[in-house]
């Protein structure tokens, strides 16, 4: 796949990357990471670390276990990420835009194993063009699982052939658009039944709307290469 236009500018760029947008700084904020499945450990998709620590009690205490495939293509200088659009008939988030995922299976060895089966099962794209980068602390979605992003480098070259049943699109989009505040468009949301208000961020590109636990864990990833969040919570 082709990666779309991106400013060639680097005064257009997010602030962190001071100059041209590359997978190595990613590597560099992610190297030694490992899957953390401890409660005081996750995040709530869009919240900052701290906000999700006050925000647990209201999110399902034992959910269950999945993990997703955050594909990031390495076109030299102008990063992508690959992301998909459910199919209409599945139970959970259908039509919604997001990572290659689902949930962890007994005969999946981790979650990085579990990310690559469903991506392979549900875009076709081929585990020899991946390269497991690291993690991203697991986050906890209202439906009821606990995710664990597993951040992978993807060399260009690939094909893909989607599972027509689970996935109606696939498309990429720049880093650099993700990560640039003059595209996020923020929204409040109430907790169903609650008067807790939550700030969300949508990243609208072209046609698609990036929204609810894609683009909370996207921000996540931006965060932690900010230097933010990380700790166990006291």
């Amino acid at each position: 796949m082709a990666p779309a236009a991106v400013a060639e500018n680097p005064a257009t760029e997010p602030a962190i990357w001071h100059g041209e947008l590359t997978l190595a700084r990613i590597e560099a904020r992610l190297a030694g990471s490992r899957p953390r499945h401890a409660r005081d450990q996750w995040w709530v998709p869009g919240q900052s670390f701290e906000r999700s620590g006050e925000l647990l009690r209201w999110f399902p205490a034992d959910p269950t276990p999945a993990a997703v495939l955050v594909p990031l293509v390495d076109h030299p200088g102008a990063p992508t990420v690959v992301l998909t659009v459910r199919g209409q008939g599945l139970r959970h988030h259908a039509g919604q835009v997001s990572f290659p995922g689902g949930s962890i299976e007994a005969g999946d060895l981790d979650p990085a194993a579990a990310a690559l089966r469903e991506a392979r099962e549900e875009i076709g794209l081929d585990p020899q063009f991946v390269t497991i980068i690291g993690y991203l602390p697991d986050h906890v979605i209202i439906s009821g699982f606990r995710v664990t992003p597993v951040v992978a480098r993807v060399r260009p070259g690939f094909s893909l052939e989607m599972d027509r049943r689970e996935v109606q699109a696939v498309f990429e989009v720049p880093l650099a658009h993700v990560f640039d505040v003059r595209h996020h468009r923020p929204r409040r949301h109430r907790f169903r039944g609650t008067d807790v208000d939550m700030e969300l961020i949508d990243i609208p590109y072209g046609e698609h709307n990036i929204w609810g636990a894609t683009a909370g864990m996207l921000l996540t990833l931006e965060r932690i290469c900010r230097g933010e969040g990380g700790h166990e919570r006291g």
